[in-house]
């Protein structure tokens, strides 16, 4: 089963993606995606149209979405795989989390109105589908489009990441949060791109001893943002914490992503695929 081609992280234009969940099937189709979730940031508002299109695109599919948490002072992303979208204390705890975000959006545009870009604010609401979910990736695609930089990575590079003028930090919900509506929707809980964070060895040490702890099962290994020598080490990780893997490309957008649906390597033999686990929660068409 490691050999599936499955893509279980990516985002529609629900959240910060460009495509609808509609587009996206088609997309994942045409790449040979054969099992797919759709992981909109924070949200569930698009899973029933991306169950129906996978299904009419002859595509098996797990619910999905990626939730941003604090942990150590800094964002962490737990996707949740294979819920019940519907489940009342997860839909609460996601409109909880989207809260701060206008205002986090509005401290930004302030921050790069003082090194001289104005009406941020107003620009990168032109690039989102919900304005409930606006983020760092809509300022940097409005940046783009006025060509103060040439893409989203320089944008964020010199503007948005802590230490730049248009970084502010939010508080997400707790981890333990995250996994707990997570599982009480009947899902399984995976820590998100672990090589993104920049956490020291104790950090990550920590936050995988604490997410499993709480009732996280898995671990991205093979993903958009990791390196070769990534996947050996979250693979190694995987086994020491006896997590289940996961696989997905994080796909945003043609122009943007590195790496488009259903492109990824596969999971390596030796471990245990996370949709074996949820073999009674794929829809299949």
């Amino acid at each position: 089963m490691h050999l599936l081609n499955a893509d279980l992280h990516c985002h529609s234009n629900v959240s910060d993606g460009t495509l609808t969940p509609e587009a996206l099937a088609e997309r994942a189709k045409r790449n040979g995606v054969e099992l797919w979730a759709l992981t909109d940031h924070d949200e569930v508002g698009g899973q029933h149209r991306a169950r129906a299109a996978a299904h009419a695109q002859g595509i098996a599919y797990l619910t999905g979405s990626e939730i941003s948490v604090t942990f150590a002072g800094k964002t962490v992303h737990i996707v949740g795989l294979g819920f019940d979208p519907d489940h009342p204390s997860l839909q609460q705890g996601l409109v909880d989390t989207r809260g701060g975000r206008e205002r986090r959006a509005r401290d930004m545009a302030e921050g790069l109105a003082k090194v001289g870009i104005p009406d941020a604010f107003e620009g990168a609401l032109r690039y989102v589908g919900n304005p409930d979910l606006i983020s760092r990736t809509h300022f940097a695609r409005y940046l783009v489009e006025l060509g103060i930089c040439s893409e989203s990575h320089e944008v964020f590079k010199r503007y948005l990441t802590e230490g730049k003028p248009g970084y502010v930090e939010h508080r997400w919900a707790k981890l333990s949060d995250a996994i707990h509506w997570i599982t009480a929707a009947g899902g399984e809980a995976v820590i998100a791109h672990p090589g993104r964070y920049g956490f020291t060895p104790n950090e990550e040490y920590a936050l995988f001893t604490e997410f499993k702890a709480h009732g996280g099962r898995g671990v991205e290994v093979v993903t958009g943002s990791h390196t070769v020598p990534e996947y050996a080490k979250y693979a190694d990780m995987a086994i020491e914490f006896d997590l289940l893997a996961s696989r997905g490309s994080d796909f945003h957008d043609p122009a943007e992503s590195h790496t488009d649906l259903g492109t990824l390597p596969d999971l390596p033999g030796r471990l245990k695929p996370v949709w074996q686990a949820l073999e009674h929660r794929i829809f299949r068409p």
